[in-house]
């Protein structure tokens, strides 16, 4: 009796072995399985014919085909104040990393899509439709998991990038966003966010990216005022792991405008 008890207890405690890990894997899939992929284009320009090139490319091939693809709040900007030519930013959600390698082969087979596209697609040595295009993969915040569109009404928008001297580094700021508040500090105060990523494949790596809008300038410096004097802000960066002195090496700020075509 005492070893037929041994034995189905054995057996309980090799099948748990066995089940634990599998339930702890599905459960760190479902934490990070809805998290968006972006990615993120800096188009470097020379001329206004260029710009309006790639303008024409996005409102009549790239959005219509990604649409159609299932990809919804395509966002094309400019900078607001630009020194000389200014760049394009796109930003392009995807639901999945194999949803974003995907769709390049579909964009490829997709003859409308080339047609319309031709003149960018296609463009001479002679007269390039862009300087260079540097792109960015980002992962979606834990917390902050899908691209959320502000509305509809005239804005302007800051693409923030903060760089850090660690990967360490950039984990403990993840941190900070996440688990200590400071994504739901942006929130309270109005900011309202578009999204928020960790840089995979870039530039200036590591870093995270993130992008907040307003009505307009004064909006922004009010907003940002609000943000420095907020009390949860000041509680959350006086802890010492969280000093923006270990955590952040870097700070770039664009302040951008929607193009005509742009879906946010």
């Amino acid at each position: 009796m005492k070893r037929r008890s041994f034995v189905k207890t054995s057996l309980i405690t090799t099948a748990m072995g066995a089940v634990i890990p599998q339930i702890s894997m599905a459960s760190e899939k479902s934490k990070t399985g809805n998290q968006e992929f972006y990615e993120l284009r800096v188009y470097t320009l020379k001329s206004e014919q260029q710009q309006q090139l790639v303008e024409d490319y996005f409102e009549n091939a790239a959005i219509p085909a990604l649409n159609r693809l299932g990809i919804k709040n395509i966002g094309v900007f400019t900078e607001l104040k630009p020194t000389g030519q200014t760049k394009i930013i796109v930003l392009i959600p995807y639901n999945s990393l194999d949803h974003f390698i995907t769709t390049q082969d579909k964009l490829t087979a997709d003859t409308v899509y080339q047609t319309q596209g031709n003149a960018y697609l296609n463009a001479p040595a002679s007269e390039p439709a862009y300087e260079r295009i540097e792109s960015s993969l980002l992962k979606a915040f834990t917390h902050f998991t899908k691209l959320q569109v502000p509305g509809t009404s005239p804005r302007i928008f800051e693409l923030r990038r903060y760089e850090h001297a660690t990967e360490n580094a950039g984990k403990k700021k993840l941190e900070m966003f996440n688990d200590a508040g400071e994504i739901d500090i942006f929130k309270r105060l109005g900011f309202k966010p578009v999204f928020f990523g960790e840089t995979l494949i870039g530039e200036s790596r590591p870093n995270l990216i993130y992008m907040i809008t307003f009505d307009d300038m004064a909006a922004h410096d009010s907003h940002w005022k609000s943000f420095g004097g907020d009390a949860e802000w000041k509680k959350i960066s006086s802890i010492p792991d969280y000093a923006d002195a270990k955590l952040v090496s870097h700070i770039t700020s664009t302040m951008l405008s929607p193009a005509k075509c742009s879906q946010i």
